[in-house]
């Protein structure tokens, strides 16, 4: 059951999205509809998972469940899996790759393979102050205090 990502409790699981560039309006259009439409069928064993979806930067898909009402089950991700993968597919872009990095510069966002980050680290071109996407978080109040944060402040720091 579909339901706007603002009425979730915080407690409520996510899963975040990193594409490896920036959608287009046209694109997020798409998106934002075959998400209202996954997410109206979502279940769990039967049950109708209260979910929502926000996207943020026309670059991070994030998808949440509250757990209260029904607890996501192996079978209900396994299906948000292959939902993230035909997306992958049909835009051509990475989405599961953990292996990436993305951050602020000024009012940009860049996306790095891991080990480009840790050579911008190597090299000073980002510092602990860079505003990291810790994408590690798993539920809505760790995404409000703890995604958008300072690389000192996740587990980025470990490259500095």
């Amino acid at each position: 059951m579909y339901i706007p990502f603002e009425s979730l409790p915080e407690d409520s699981r996510i899963w975040i999205y990193q594409s490896s560039r920036k959608f287009s309006d046209d694109e997020i259009a798409e998106i934002e509809k075959d998400l209202v439409e996954f997410i109206t069928n979502w279940s769990a064993h039967g049950a109708s998972l209260e979910a929502s979806f926000q996207i943020k930067y026309n670059r991070f898909i994030i998808l949440a469940v509250n757990q209260e009402v029904q607890a996501a089950t192996g079978c209900s991700i396994d299906s948000s899996v292959v939902f993230i993968q035909n997306l992958e597919q049909k835009y051509e872009v990475d989405l599961l790759d953990k292996m990436n990095v993305a951050f602020k510069q000024g009012e940009f966002i860049t996306y790095k393979t891991l080990l480009d980050f840790k050579k911008l680290a190597k090299d000073k071109s980002v510092s602990e102050n860079t505003i990291v996407f810790n994408n590690l978080v798993n539920t809505i109040e760790e995404f409000n205090e703890s995604w958008e944060v300072p690389a000192s402040e996740s587990w980025h720091s470990r490259f500095f």
